[in-house]
């Protein structure tokens, strides 16, 4: 126990979030349990993590969020390793929970140069023939997976959320965006990628929309259920800056993101096409969305973004999307990320409300009187 890499994580303690600020002790070796010397609180070593009040071993924990992230239906789970159905439901939502935490600190939050990102929506087919709409992003340079949205019907409400986080993750650079034929898509790029524009007057300001935003189309057209044509229309920029963004040889596409699709549907057993394993609620299906993008990114080498080196024996080092894009520096184990803490945020002291209490000093301003 290193009592120089825990944070406190009480909400009311001034030095919540801090890491090596020498507030924080053992208590007890044995229960690995730290106390606060600033709050006087305690708490234990897997507070803020799914393994917190957990009843079965950590290692037992690591197993069945890996199989559930590799599309093992919870069926084969339960049969395995004998547990009863409903705790591996609420291990997948606990475990999907804190990927989605992770996953908007880290990624949602830390602005990047995209450069290009391509969207797609996936067909879930649910419990008792319901049906509702995965929308998912990703940035092609990284193969970094950007956001999800699920939505019970495919309408501009679900578009406008996917491209609101796409636009808070990305930078104020030139960035290309390529989907699929729906209209919806459009309209969405062109009113999230907007600043505001403050002039100091009453009322809301004007939105201006970014000038390096390019916006492509791909329409296929099917016969037979086989692709016969692909249109390629780039709605908004010029073929110069279409010509900068893309690699050498390369065309408006969505393979990435229909790749990324093909990825989700063999990891996660709610998305497998004539499956009786199906999801039966939908905050179950967003912690399955979570927990595999989360996975994906931080825990799984990728093949085309793996580096040669000349360094050592090895010729190549493998590197996940979230190595690619800069967020870490080695590729994470399950047990790591499940056991990544998130820091608070700083902490804010309680306004004061009434009078001034009478006898307290006020404090002297420059220049006034001694």
């Amino acid at each position: 126990m290193n009592p120089q890499t825990v944070f406190c994580p009480n909400p009311a303690c001034p030095s919540r979030g801090q890491i090596g600020a020498g507030n924080i002790g053992i208590k007890s070796q044995k229960e690995r349990r730290y106390t606060c010397k600033r709050c006087g609180k305690s708490f234990t070593e897997t507070t803020g993590t799914p393994l917190f009040a957990l009843k079965k071993r950590d290692q037992l924990f690591f197993w069945v969020v890996t199989l559930l992230s590799k599309g093992c239906p919870p069926e084969a789970i339960v049969a395995a390793f004998g547990l009863d159905i409903r705790t591996v439901l609420a291990w997948q939502v606990k475990a999907g929970g804190h990927c989605q935490r992770v996953h908007h600190a880290l990624v949602e939050e830390q602005a990047r140069d995209l450069s290009q990102v391509q969207a797609d929506e996936v067909r879930v087919k649910m419990y008792k023939r319901l049906i509702v709409w995965m929308a998912m992003a990703i940035c092609v340079p990284t193969r970094l997976w950007l956001a999800g949205e699920i939505s019970p019907k495919r309408d501009k409400c679900l578009i406008q959320k996917l491209t609101d986080k796409v636009k808070s993750c990305a930078l104020f650079a030139p960035i290309l965006l390529v989907t699929d034929g729906l209209a919806a898509y459009v309209s969405a790029w062109r009113r999230s990628f907007r600043t505001p524009v403050w002039t100091g007057k009453k009322g809301r300001p004007a939105l201006r929309a970014w000038p390096q935003v390019l916006i492509g189309v791909v329409v296929k057209r099917y016969e037979s259920k086989h692709v016969v044509d692909v249109e390629q229309r780039l709605v908004q920029g010029t073929k110069q800056q279409q010509d900068a963004l893309l690699p050498a040889g390369q065309q408006l596409n969505t393979a990435y993101i229909e790749r990324l699709n093909a990825t989700f549907r063999a990891c996660l057993f709610a998305l497998v096409r004539r499956s009786r394993a199906l999801a039966h609620q939908v905050p179950t299906l967003q912690a399955g969305m979570y927990l595999i993008g989360t996975v994906y990114n931080f825990c799984t080498p990728h093949k085309s973004l793996r580096q040669e080196r000349a360094d050592s024996g090895r010729k190549w080092r493998l590197r996940t999307p979230a190595m690619a894009a800069g967020i870490t520096n080695h590729c994470w184990s399950m047990a790591e990320l499940m056991t990544y803490r998130l820091p608070s945020p700083p902490y804010v002291p309680p306004k004061r409300r009434g009078r001034k209490p009478k006898g307290v000093p006020q404090p002297i301003m420059a220049g006034g009187p001694a």
